[in-house]
């Protein structure tokens, strides 16, 4: 079973088994709105996400150990 049906199934089941009515009632929230208004973004955030596309598609990116060490040797220096 691919992840998509997997994580369906399961979501399925966690709302099944949920008498949480908090929960149940957020649930409805999310799947009654569209999904663009999850996301309301400003003009400099659009800005900023299409800047980090465009590095990522230029493979100006770092993986996470390279990130995690160049922190630990800035924190060092102070």
């Amino acid at each position: 079973m691919d992840s998509t049906a997997q994580l369906k199934k399961n979501l399925i089941t966690i709302i099944k088994n949920s008498d949480d009515i908090n929960f149940l009632k957020a649930l409805q929230t999310i799947f009654d709105g569209p999904e663009e208004a999850l996301f309301k973004l400003n003009p400099e955030q659009v800005k900023s996400i299409q800047k980090g596309r465009a590095q990522i598609k230029a493979g100006k990116t770092h993986n996470n150990d390279e990130v995690v060490k160049e922190i630990k040797e800035w924190l060092e220096k102070k």
